[in-house]
């Protein structure tokens, strides 16, 4: 009777699952992609989520419909009542959430799910995984509290082993506060009333929630930085209850041939050194695949595998003095769209795998070798497809806590006097947190070659200090410490921004010391009827009413950066990949249904741009 009665409740359970699944559809009446109509309510987004440490076996992905409720932020109980289902991981405020509803900073956001655990989660532990969470909650299972984390834009995860009852059936409950703009919290382009270049607040899940077992013993993490120079990987693993004579054992493979081996202590840095290698770059984005095992007595005790690339990335003088950007020791000019990775129907959060990549696979086309992620951490797959696709990478910090700068554009009029805003401990101990954080789980992406901490001096603060830090956290990369902002500690290198024309610091005064670039030009705007997310009073920094208007004015700035390149210019962003929201400045429309210049003749005009005697 037992079992039929748990056989009926799963039933029952997944009855109502595919119900709800039925009635599910995206909310409101804004534009949507193509991917839309392609998401599964039933399990959205269901690709497992971490390319860097991957145990395909021993995982379940809890994407879906779940409970939500919306209450007084005075509230510390889960409610009895709830207002209907949204669909995880899409924020509230989004379409494909199936709710669209805004959150103020005096409510919370409740979730609950009912699930079943899988019978591949066989081993002694148990982990709840969320990719990113906006931005405050506490995690309950079976209603014990299981922990908390504040941070909108870096995984995080628990062990629940231990509030799981008996039984497959279990319960899993999330609180979340989110101020959005209220706060001092690093939030990117989010403000709770959106115009102009900024937009809708993006609060709650907004990726992957998973669940994975592993041993008592087993492997957390991995740190892996490339020795070009030296031919090795720098490995190490953080080992959770790792015992005296534990050993990891690390093997490279090439398309399924071992080429390296290495063991060392579980605690101990190792060096793998290989021979022939090929480097990676825009293209050739060669990537090798990596098994580790963690050993005891002979035995293995866990495995997981990931991948690894070789590239180098740095700063040096070329033949006429300046400082230019090398790519394993080649000069390599850097050029590529702000990407800001909004979507009118997710938000933050893309439709669909396809539709992740889709933006990728179209930047390069259109001959763009480089992406700057605009104050925005993306999904670990987003990374692992421009490690495929071969795609440059600047990552920015999101920002927060803003406004109260001195925001001084031009290299060469620095203003006497402080230009750092002053922070609280609180806000300060925030970003600090967050950033470590981002560049810990970011660091094995080997697209990834700029750390970008600040953006227009918005909230930008104690720079040196904090590029400094940067760069000490990781030197296998170059610090761009202040894009566009106050150039009191710019890292590596100097960052100018410019609309619509682009522009560059200059190379008499400041070429000998840093790397120029120009941060962002362009800003180009076409609205295209049908595919805006307003009907009127959308915007760019210059707008046009034609395609051929906007062509002909595009190729007027590639030919103004071509002699800007010549003159001592490394690297040029343009703004930008998509329309997002009343700005129409994007290549694509926000809907990504239309590229606004041809393909093949954007890639014909970025071209120009790679001539290596540009530099000569």
């Amino acid at each position: 009777m037992i079992k039929r009665s748990i056989i009926l409740s799963c039933l029952l359970s997944m009855a109502a699952s595919y119900s709800s699944a039925q009635d599910w559809k995206p909310a409101g009446d804004k534009i949507l992609t193509e991917w839309a109509s392609k998401v599964d309510p039933k399990q959205p987004h269901p690709e497992y989520p971490r390319p860097q440490l991957t145990r395909t076996n021993n995982w379940q992905n809890l994407n879906g419909l779940w409970k939500y409720a919306v209450t007084e932020r005075s509230v510390s109980q889960l409610p009895s009542n709830w207002d209907g289902d949204i669909l995880v991981p899409f924020a509230i405020e989004s379409a494909l959430s199936g709710v669209g509803k805004s959150l103020s900073k005096d409510q919370v956001l409740w979730y609950q799910t009912d699930i079943v655990l899988s019978k591949k989660l066989k081993n002694e532990k148990t982990i709840l995984h969320f990719g990113a969470v906006d931005w405050q909650c506490e995690v309950f299972v079976n209603g014990q509290s299981v922990g908390q984390h504040e941070g909108g834009f870096d995984a995080f995860s628990f062990d629940i082993t231990a509030a799981l009852k008996k039984g497959a059936k279990q319960q899993i409950a999330l609180r979340v506060w989110d101020p959005t703009s209220d706060g001092p919290q690093p939030r990117g382009k989010q403000i709770n009333n959106p115009h102009s270049i900024w937009y809708t607040p993006v609060s709650g899940i907004w990726q992957t929630v998973w669940l994975e077992s592993v041993p008592k013993t087993f492997i957390k993490s991995t740190h892996q930085t490339p020795n070009v120079d030296d031919s090795s990987l720098a490995f190490h693993a953080e080992v959770e209850n790792a015992q005296n004579g534990d050993l990891i054992q690390i093997t490279a493979f090439d398309n399924g041939k071992k080429i390296a081996e290495s063991s060392n202590a579980a605690t101990e840095t190792q060096q793998l050194k290989l021979q022939n290698i090929s480097l990676w770059s825009p293209t050739n984005p060669k990537l090798y695949d990596i098994e580790v095992k963690l050993m005891r007595k002979g035995k293995v005790v866990d495995q997981a595998k990931s991948y690894f690339a070789m590239r180098k990335i740095s700063k040096k003088a070329d033949k006429k003095g300046i400082e230019r950007m090398y790519l394993n020791d080649e000069f390599l000019f850097h050029y590529g769209p702000l990407d800001q990775g909004w979507w009118p129907d997710g938000l933050h959060t893309s439709p669909t795998d396809d539709a992740l990549k889709f933006d990728i696979e179209k930047t390069k086309e259109m001959g763009f070798n480089m992406i700057r992620k605009h104050i925005k951490v993306e999904p670990a797959r987003w990374y692992r497809h421009c490690d495929s696709i071969g795609i440059l990478v600047w990552q920015d910090m999101p920002s927060g806590d803003l406004g109260g700068n001195i925001w001084d554009m031009h290299p060469g009029k620095f203003r006497a006097g402080k230009q750092d805003k002053d922070r609280s401990p609180a806000s300060e101990a925030i970003y600090k947190k967050e950033w470590n954080s981002i560049m810990t789980q970011l660091h094995n992406f080997p697209s990834i070659v700029v750390w970008v901490p600040f953006n227009e001096a918005w909230g930008q603060f104690k720079t040196k200090e904090i590029v400094e830090w940067t760069k000490q956290k990781d030197p296998s990369r170059l610090v761009n410490g202040a894009s566009g902002g106050n150039y009191q500690a710019p890292g590596d290198i100097l960052d100018l921004h410019n609309y619509p024309e682009p522009a560059m610091p200059d190379p008499a005064r400041f070429g000998k010391d840093f790397i120029l670039a120009n941060g962002e030009f362009g800003g180009l705007g076409l609205p295209v009827e049908g595919h805006t997310w307003q009907a009127k009073d959308n915007w760019g920094y210059q707008s046009f009413k034609s395609v051929d208007e906007l062509k002909k004015r595009y190729r007027e700035l590639i030919t103004d950066l071509v002699k800007l390149t010549q003159w001592g210019l490394s690297a040029a962003v343009y703004t930008q990949t998509t329309d997002v929201e009343v700005e129409t400045n994007g290549l694509m429309t926000y809907d990504r249904k239309v590229i606004k210049i041809p393909v093949s003749e954007l890639k014909q005009i970025n071209d120009q741009l790679y001539n290596p005697n540009l530099i000569n």
